[in-house]
């Protein structure tokens, strides 16, 4: 597919109600399938470092299991061995992940808190043979296990869409190379908000807890930044009093205090909250802000300094005119956002996790070309305001 030039980007107006399909590259080449008529054995492995690729991965087991022919193993890394919610069993390995401090991703600490010998241990220890078809979304044990095995891998999730050329900021030699080589893949599916003129699909979005149905709060704001300093986030909001604000984080406990409205890690209470909510204020992580997207929020984002993935994100998101983008956070940013008339727009992307899990349970009849064009021509976008 030819690059698409920033340049040419659509306009929002002119977006509104057509259809997305990228050009579509002919091309007679199919894979190979690795299925047979039985039912199939699948390795699925989830970088478990942020809600993001829990999320999508809760989405894709319920299509999996949906679309029926698979028994699917789920491997999980990158952070405390917990009961999730987007599988009832998976093996868990430490993994690899990055230490955050104020907002930035802090070097030295990721270093040292990483155990890498354990890490070559799990690659080295994890068996593959009892399995026909290897998934990763950016989880590197099963990644690095399965290249050392020479063993077919799809890398399906978001940093896979960096493969091709996107929007891109931050770029540095070490996160162009941790993008490159922490979770390689042999077919590389990529997911983004825009097609950009390339294979990629739409964003797999994982709203099936929750009524959609709910009445929208207009002074609501729903706040998650957890790379920030909570506590001087609290006291900042809590002097713009005009607005309500529900802030979620792993260390919180349920407390409302004035305006201000801690909250814990809650899947349906999150889910609930950001469907009510009238506005977002987030880090530049890819899953969430695809939820807010397909409800039509105002988004506010201060993309994670140092991470290659969210800056690009917020350069995107900037392009595309869907959220406000801010390299700080005070009390005069959040309250001029707040009060702006700036156009809010509603993207209504299909079911893409029953799509990639029909697709897989066709032993890839179909290119990974024609199941992006399909899918960008059932996606849309509505103006709100």
């Amino acid at each position: 597919m030819p690059k698409l030039n920033e340049q040419e980007y659509p306009s929002l107006e002119a977006q509104q109600n057509i259809n997305l399909a990228p050009q579509s590259a002919d091309s007679d080449v199919q894979s190979q399938s690795p299925f047979c008529d039985s039912t199939v054995k699948l390795l699925y492995g989830v970088q478990g470092t942020g809600h993001g690729h829990i999320s999508r991965a809760s989405a894709m087991n319920k299509a999996l299991n949906a679309q029926g022919g698979f028994d699917v193993a789920w491997v999980m890394s990158g952070r405390t061995k917990q009961k999730l919610m987007c599988c009832d069993e998976y093996q868990w390995y430490r993994g690899m992940t990055f230490t955050a401090r104020d907002g930035k991703i802090h070097l030295l600490d990721t270093i040292t808190d990483n155990n890498v010998p354990q890490f070559f241990k799990d690659i080295r220890t994890l068996a593959l043979d009892d399995y026909d078809l290897i998934v990763t979304d950016f989880e590197p044990v099963v990644s690095w296990a399965a290249k050392k095995q020479g063993r077919e891998t799809f890398g399906i999730g978001h940093q896979y869409a960096f493969y091709y050329p996107m929007p891109m900021a931050g770029k540095n030699f070490f996160a162009e190379m941790t993008m490159k080589y922490f979770a390689p893949a042999t077919h590389k599916i990529g997911l983004h908000w825009h097609h950009f003129d390339q294979p990629i699909l739409p964003p797999i979005v994982d709203m099936h807890a929750v009524s959609l149905e709910q009445k929208k709060v207009e002074n609501k704001v729903l706040v998650y930044l957890p790379f920030e300093n909570q506590d001087a986030l609290v006291k900042m909001l809590a002097e713009l009093p005009d607005w309500n604000f529900y802030i979620y984080h792993a260390d919180m406990e349920d407390y409302d205090n004035g305006n201000v409205r801690t909250r814990a890690i809650s899947k349906t209470g999150f889910k609930n909250d950001l469907v009510t909510a009238s506005a977002l204020i987030t880090n530049s992580g890819f899953e969430l802000i695809s939820e807010c997207l397909t409800l039509g929020k105002k988004i506010l984002t201060k993309p994670f300094q140092g991470q290659i993935e969210q800056l690009s994100n917020a350069k995107a998101l900037s392009e595309l005119c869907y959220a406000t983008v801010c390299s700080k956070l005070d009390k005069n940013i959040v309250k001029d956002w707040l009060a702006s008339d700036m156009s809010v727009y509603r993207v209504n992307y299909p079911d893409v996790a029953a799509a990639i899990a029909q697709w897989l349970g066709k032993h890839e009849t179909v290119s990974v070309e024609q199941l992006s064009a399909d899918l960008w021509e059932q996606t849309s976008v509505q103006k709100l305001s």
